[in-house]
């Protein structure tokens, strides 16, 4: 379920799965590894989700910083949790 009523996508566990493996992998690509802080700067959408799912399987620690704050307060969450990468 998205923001706006009537916002809502289905999926199934096994394509799920696919989609946080593969982003999985992309973190690992850019050097994200066990331990790291994330943070992710979405709005409620899928991806939101696998982009959690995909640090939770690496044992990357993600912090959520949900797309309504400014730019200032997205900074200094990012400086507090000292963050290796900004998922947008």
């Amino acid at each position: 379920e998205g923001n706006e009523p009537g916002d809502s996508a289905k999926i199934t566990y096994r394509e799920l799965l696919h989609k946080v493996c593969q982003f999985a992998n992309v973190l690992r690509s850019q050097g994200v590894k066990k331990g790291d802080r994330v943070s992710i700067y979405m709005p409620m959408i899928l991806e939101l989700v696998i982009a959690m799912l995909a640090c939770a399987r690496i044992g990357a620690l993600h912090s959520v910083v949900f797309a309504g704050f400014s730019a200032d307060s997205l900074c200094e969450r990012i400086l507090d949790c000292g963050c290796s990468l900004l998922i947008t």
